[in-house]
């Protein structure tokens, strides 16, 4: 340092306009290594640059490693998620079957027919399947229907009764009921031979 005083003269630096890029004044294709350094300084600073892109490395491949292993938790978290609201809907369609036979069994109505998701709901439909219930017409009596007071008689006897039919139908001339009664004599006595 100088002990000799100095006035300030401002310098002036040249400024760049939006259109003019600002040049350098020296080539900055090499680095500046300054002499004093030597051939082992120069090796030591080589050795500090290849330790630090090696750090580096190990450094990005550190953060990738942590990216897929946070990936890989989040994959097992968002699995748990899913069997959690899978184990949750399940506990809720079986509550929902519990409750519809519940209601089922104090109505007295078919489960199936009931509709609904709350108790209300199912107790509403099934009141509602009850009043429709009592308001069907009555299923008409079989009385009428076929041959009353007549015993079914078991297969043997039966082809001596269709003998028999077969000869009354014969003698009333009416060949389309004997037709119809020798098939099913014949079907009979196939059925009977084979048992």
């Amino acid at each position: 340092m100088s002990t000799e005083p100095t006035t300030a003269t401002p310098e002036v630096t040249p400024k760049a306009t939006p259109t003019e890029p600002v040049k350098p004044t020296e080539p900055t294709t090499t680095p500046a290594v300054e002499e004093p350094l030597g051939e082992s300084g120069l090796k030591a600073l080589q050795a500090e640059r290849e330790a630090r892109k090696a750090a580096e490395k190990r450094i990005a491949d550190f953060e990738k490693a942590e990216q897929e292993r946070e990936q890989a938790a989040m994959s097992e978290l968002e699995k748990a998620n899913a069997r959690a609201e899978a184990a949750e809907k399940s506990a809720a369609e079986a509550a929902a079957k519990v409750l519809r036979a519940d209601v089922a069994a104090a109505k007295g109505i078919p489960a199936a027919l009931l509709s609904g998701s709350t108790q209300e709901e199912l107790e509403a439909s099934a009141d509602a399947l009850l009043a429709f219930k009592g308001t069907m017409p009555s299923v008409p009596s079989a009385a009428g229907q076929g041959q009353v007071g007549v015993p079914i008689t078991p297969p043997a006897n039966r082809l001596d009764a269709l003998d028999a039919e077969i000869a009354d139908a014969q003698k009333a001339r009416n060949f389309t009921q004997v037709i119809a009664l020798k098939e099913q004599r014949s079907a009979l006595a196939a059925k009977t031979t084979k048992e």
